[in-house]
């Protein structure tokens, strides 16, 4: 499957797939299934298993390389990205952790799987007039993708019962794996209560169209070792005997070419030693090169704003300014505490325990090390004595979010986030910590993101604009509370041994808490919406509802980007989908085998 002997000669395919990630694996894997036509995925990283075996293909692995500096930044498997100074962030410019490997962030994320609300795909639907979005005709992608394994409640702890909802899966559901950890963070286990205390009750799964309620969250983790299931691991490797895929890894894609009547006809890449070829679609061009990169293509290529293409010396295809634009992003903030079980701190700290526990998983796939972190979620619209203060323009604006969609993610995180700068390597040398985030899931913020040369090896300039919104920023700042308030219940004090070490009691009036918001908090890396999805006549769409470049021909964009808006939670399942929905309306247009 890996294209053998590459000579840098030109070659043709019937479709070029650019992007190795989690759509564009998942794309080449579905078009690939009908052996009459042959299919290139493009992509500039190579496996992410390679980089600091064997903890990289763990679930735990997946701090390593995300903070906010760039000294926590393995070129290898990510693009260096850094934001521009972010008003609302205290002028700080961070990291946007990207994958730049085989399963794009897919193999970096964080693998929780939750599914959106009904209400919002209600309003995606309604925005890109395609009633395929509406939530009981886009839940059959849903399920084609995922093969779900209940939790192994012989080797999890016993105060950490998982309710699911097995109706939300297919039994003819794959390669997609979706499971829960053998190991359970003890952290999480005093959540369900303390959140009840505080009026957020249990509800049954994240998967079945609501999210306003608590419980443990489902995750992209094969149980056969548990070991993350990325599009790599999943998709790629269930495709590995269809020799009509061909994957041009470490291979960077540098524009899309188009002939006179403007239909893609192929892509130029480069790789290392050899110079630029082309590789030929005889039917259609697919860019899923993510949030960031595929509007950078967009750009390169000749579609985008016509003022920045020509600053450039980029000939100009189709004017449309809104590419790059119209990003939304989850911000969020955190307050953490010393407590008296294990947590990853330790982990970290540990020599000794640490090699115990890698012992245990490289053995059994018990222990720590199968768990992500943030493994138990909870999702709430504010209630009303801490939106009191909102004023009338903030209610009117978040009157945008229909009732199902929450404001507000609460993640209970096994260790101290800090400022975020490195993670896995900022722990405190001695004790163990808890965190509670609060991440505002219904922002208003719109950040976008453009070129800063007509070369893709120049990385895009990102600004995401996060909590430049008063909206957003009163929600943050009664998110915050909230955690607090958490904190402060009889259930997490039972485990909380001391007061709240970061930020800090002297953060203590609105005013204050935002100063330390700034100051420390962080993207949940879930930026979207910047090749924007909509109807033909939608002044603001790059794409329409099935994927298609408009003023183009043969061309799509499928990714994080093509949303039309960010729906509540983590969008990877949403990805997947839309991936597959994609997947369908290629094969329908071109008659091929389903």
């Amino acid at each position: 499957m890996l294209a053998p002997n590459i000579t840098g000669g030109n070659q043709t395919f019937s479709f070029v797939v650019i992007g190795g990630g989690t759509a564009g694996i998942t794309i080449a894997s579905r078009l690939a299934e009908d052996p009459s036509v042959t299919v290139a995925l493009v992509e500039a990283g190579s496996f992410y298993e390679l980089t600091d075996p064997p903890i990289s293909s763990t679930p735990f692995g997946d701090i390593a390389g995300v903070g906010t500096s760039l000294s926590d930044v393995n070129l290898d498997i990510d693009w260096g990205i850094v934001t521009t100074p972010q008003l609302g962030l205290a002028g700080r410019s961070l990291h946007y952790a990207r994958g730049k490997d085989l399963g794009g962030s897919s193999g970096r994320n964080f693998m929780i799987y939750q599914r959106p609300t009904k209400q919002a795909l209600q309003i995606w639907a309604d925005e890109v007039g395609d009633d395929s979005y509406k939530w009981d005709n886009f839940l059959p992608y849903f399920k084609k993708s995922v093969e779900f394994t209940p939790p192994n409640t012989k080797l999890r702890a016993a105060n950490s019962t998982v309710q699911f909802n097995p109706s939300a899966f297919s039994s003819s559901g794959a390669p997609l794996h979706v499971s829960y950890p053998n190991y359970a963070q003890p952290w999480s286990s005093y959540a369900p209560d303390a959140l009840n205390e505080i009026g957020i009750n249990p509800t049954e799964d994240f998967n079945s169209g609501s999210l306003l309620g608590a419980q443990y969250a489902s995750m992209t983790i094969d149980p056969n070792g548990e070991v993350k299931a990325s599009s790599q691991e999943t998709f790629l490797t269930a495709a590995k005997n269809r020799t009509n895929l061909k994957v041009f890894q470490l291979t960077m894609a540098k524009k899309i070419l188009f002939d006179s009547q403007n239909h893609a006809t192929g892509v130029q890449v480069a790789i290392n030693g050899l110079k630029p070829f082309v590789l030929m679609a005889s039917k259609e061009v697919i860019l899923s090169a993510g949030v960031f990169q595929s509007p950078q293509i967009l750009m390169v290529s000749g579609i985008g704003p016509k003022a920045t293409l020509a600053g450039f010396g980029i000939s100009v295809i189709v004017d449309n300014p809104n590419v790059g634009q119209n990003m939304w992003d989850h911000v969020f903030a955190s307050s953490t505490y010393q407590i008296g079980v294990d947590s990853v701190s330790r982990l970290i700290n540990d020599p000794a325990y640490a090699a115990a526990e890698l012992a245990a998983y490289e053995a059994n796939a018990t222990g720590p090390l199968t768990n992500p972190g943030a493994d138990f979620l909870a999702w709430e619209k504010i209630p009303s004595d801490l939106r009191q203060n909102f004023s009338q323009s903030i209610h009117q604006d978040l009157s945008f979010f229909p009732s199902d969609w929450p404001e507000i993610e609460y993640l209970m995180i096994p260790g101290f986030l800090g400022n975020f700068s490195a993670p896995d390597e900022d722990q405190p040398s001695m004790g163990n910590y808890g965190t509670i985030s609060a991440a505002v899931v219904s922002p208003l913020s719109r950040g976008n993101v453009t070129i800063s040369s007509a070369d893709t090896n120049d990385l895009p300039i990102v600004s995401p604009n996060w909590l430049t919104h008063p909206a957003d920023r009163a929600l943050i700042i009664a998110g915050f509370k909230r955690a607090r308030q958490l904190s402060a219940t009889k259930s997490l004090q039972n485990v909380i041994t001391g007061p709240e070490i970061f930020p800090g009691s002297q953060f203590g009036t609105d005013e204050e808490i935002f100063q330390s918001i700034a100051e420390f908090s962080m993207t949940i890396w879930h930026a979207s919406c910047t090749c924007k999805m909509g109807k033909i006549d939608d002044p603001s769409a790059v794409i329409d509802s099935v994927g298609q470049v408009i003023g183009v021909k043969g061309l799509r964009v499928a990714d994080s980007s093509s949303f039309p808006l960010l729906p509540p939670g983590h969008p990877q399942s949403v990805v997947y989908a839309l991936a597959e929905k994609i997947s369908d309306d290629i094969k329908l247009a071109h008659s091929l085998k389903f």
